[in-house]
Parts: structure tokens; sequence; C-alpha cells
């Protein structure tokens, strides 16, 4: 039987385990409430279901990747939504209008400008570590990139464009916007509040523009008036069982994992959280690393608009309503402080499937969907207070509550 230190040591294990148990006990549950088929199988944990969640999670999830890092650095992204719904429909145009559209008007040359200035900066890089004439080097590099990516994306708008196509235009467009937050954010001196607040007006207004007064959704059909066949590749399912967006989503974890983990990159995101004055005199880009956390944000937005366009075969210029929202609240709910500084993706990987398992089990057992957002909103409030420390207040007085060992 435990006793004194023991207890406390398992409370504080139970502490520090708290948000991967808050997973399990829900996965239990899942099974516990769960429908049984007429095979008397449960529906639940059926490999299908289990597939749909990582599914529908996959663009919640994506977005609340890039949402990690810019809260990290005490930051909000209030944009998300709209700039997703823009990338889908800017991905239902490109894949379905001949010729020069709107879309194709906005994407080439953004697509030209962001893999251009990409080149030109590497270029100017190796060309200082190689002690080479960098101011002939680097612009040269970068208007030839931007010039073969122009005439490449130019050539596929009279045919529809492909599945690599929309994949690098679209999260270009959105790269840009991304970084127009950043720069007015850390190079303005404005709040992320308001600035993304205008950049989610905007992208939404942009989407309307785009699509048309009278062409508020962009059905996407597959065949030689539409997309290619391969853009059905986005929502299929790799060897039947892993759906492709719910792989992407996984990756992205991965890749934003190992990137605040692994790299500089990722210490000073950390360190512009704790302390932002502290990061500046000790000799961080401050303005630099904030600008690039909403890049990224807005990079993870356009990939998840044209997952969000391969899924439900159709562009929306209002898809993203409420999905900054529910990205904020995987972060919260995964741990990391909205105040910067503390949380990883890990935890927001894990805020997103306790979202995603909470509506599977309530879509499961019918129950309606006002009561699954009053759901919602309690566990966002409970995540809060444990983020906040009233968990911990709590198992301190139940600590102190408990006798203690007699000493030697």
């Amino acid at each position: 039987m435990l006793k004194g230190q023991g207890v406390r040591r398992l409370l504080e294990l139970l502490a520090l385990l708290k948000l991967y148990l808050g997973l399990a006990a829900l996965f239990a549950a899942g099974i516990a409430l769960s429908p049984i088929a007429a095979d008397g199988t449960n529906v639940f944990l059926s490999p299908d279901n289990l597939a749909d969640v990582l599914r529908q999670v996959s663009n919640n999830g994506i977005l609340a990747v890039g949402m990690t890092m810019v809260i990290l650095v005490a930051g909000i992204d209030l944009s998300v939504g709209t700039v997703m719904a823009l990338g889908s429909t800017l991905t239902a145009m490109l894949l379905t209008v001949r010729g020069w559209s709107t879309a194709t008007y906005v994407s080439v040359p953004a697509t030209a400008a962001v893999v251009g200035s990409a080149v030109a900066v590497g270029a100017w890089r190796l060309s200082r570590a190689r002690r080479t004439p960098a101011m002939l080097l680097a612009p040269g590099a970068g208007a030839v990139a931007a010039v073969l990516v122009w005439i490449w994306l130019a050539r596929q708008s009279d045919t529809g464009f492909s599945v690599l196509g929309v994949l690098v235009a679209v999260p270009c467009v959105t790269l840009l916007m991304g970084t127009l937050n950043g720069l007015l954010i850390a190079k303005g001196r404005l709040q992320p509040f308001i600035v993304t607040l205008a950049m989610m007006i905007a992208a939404l207004g942009s989407a309307r523009l785009i699509a048309g007064k009278d062409h508020s959704v962009y059905q996407v059909y597959i065949g030689p008036e539409g997309a290619t066949p391969a853009f059905q590749f986005l929502r299929a399912r790799l060897g039947g069982v892993v759906p492709v967006p719910g792989l992407i989503f996984l990756l992205c974890v991965a890749a934003s994992h190992f990137v605040l983990k692994k790299l500089r990159f990722g210490r000073y995101v950390y360190a512009i959280g704790g302390n932002e004055e502290a990061a500046r005199l000790s000799g961080i880009n401050v303005a630099a690393i904030k600008t690039a956390t909403y890049a990224v944000s807005g990079l993870l937005a356009g990939l998840t608009g044209v997952l969000y366009c391969a899924q439900y075969r159709q562009g929306k210029p209002d898809a993203g309503t409420g999905m900054e929202l529910d990205a904020i609240a995987a972060v919260v709910i995964g741990g990391t402080s909205l105040l910067g500084g503390r949380g990883s993706v890990i935890g927001t990987l894990v805020g997103v499937f306790i979202f995603g398992l909470l509506n599977n089990i309530l879509q499961l057992r019918n129950v309606d969907y006002n009561v699954q957002l009053v759901f919602k909103g309690v566990i966002i409030v409970a995540a809060v207070l444990l983020q906040e420390g009233r968990f911990g207040d709590w198992l301190r007085r139940l600590r102190r509550s408990l006798p203690h060992r007699a000493g030697p």
C-alpha cells in the first residue's frame, strides 16, 4: 500500500501525464459509449471509424500546428480560417478554369516571387560562405528561378493546374499573406489581434471576389473539364487504411517538433515567448523569428485549403468560419500557454485528437450539435484551469492533507 512520499510521487506523475491520461480516458469512454453494429462489433473501434477520425482532425490539426508556433512567441493568428478558405477557392478555380483566371493572376506572380526570393536568399548565403560576389549571384539566381516558375505555371493555365501546381502555388500565396501579418506585427509594432483580424476580413473578401457573386461554391469535378484524376490522391487512403490528409498532418507535426526541439530557430521561438526583451538583448533577431512563425502559419493554412478542396471536392469562401477558434482551442487543450514560451507541438497533437475523439463520440451517439458545442466549451475551460495551475493547487492541497512520514 502506498504511503506518504509514494503517494505524492504518484500524484506528481499523474500531473505530468494528465494530458495523455485524458486522451486515454476519452478513448476508453468512446469504447464504452459506442453503438454496437448488427454483427456485434464495436462501431467506435472499427478501422473505418478510426481512419475517419484521423481524416476529420487533419484540417484543424494542420492549422493548429502553425497556430502553436505563433502562440509560442506570444502571438495569435485569427486569419488562418479564412486564409484556408481562400486557399480552397484558389485551388478549385486553378483546377477547373482554363486560361488566365483571377486565381491565376494571383497565384502565378506570388509563387514566382516566393520561389525567386527563396533561391536568391539561398544563393546569397552560399556565396558569402565561399567568398564569391554575392551582389551578382544572388539576384541572378533568384530572377532565373522566378522566370522558370512563371513559365511552368503559365503553361498550366490552358489545361488546368496539376496537383503539384496547386500544392506549390496556393501555399505560396498564403505564405505571403502570413509574412505580411508577421511584418506588420514585428516591424510595425501592431497588435497581433488587430493585424490578423484585418487579414481575416481581407482574406474572406478576396475569396468571395475570386469565386464571384454567382459562384459562392466552386465544385471540382474529375475529368477532361475538371481536375486531373491524380487530384483524388489527396483524399485517398494509403494501403486502404491511412487517409492521405491525416498522414500529411502527422508529417507536419513531426517536422514542426523537429524544428522546435532540435534547431536553433526553435530555441529562439521559446526564448522570445518567454521574455521578448531578454531575447532581443541577447542578440536574437526577434522580428525575423516572429515573422517566420506567422509565415509558417499562413503556409500551413494554404496547404489545408488544398486538402479541404480535395476532401470535399469544392472551394468555399466561407469554409473556414470558426476554424481559427478550433485551432486555438486545440493548442490550449494541448497545454501551450497563451502567454507564450511554454508548450509543444506534441501537446497540440494530443489536443487535436481529444477534440476529434469528443466530436466522434458525440456524433456516434447522435447528440444534438448545440449540446456538442457546450461539451467543447466545458473542455476548453477545464483545459485552461489545468494549464493555469488550478489543478496543481488542488494537488498541493491534497498532498498537505496526507499524513507525512515520520522522520528518523
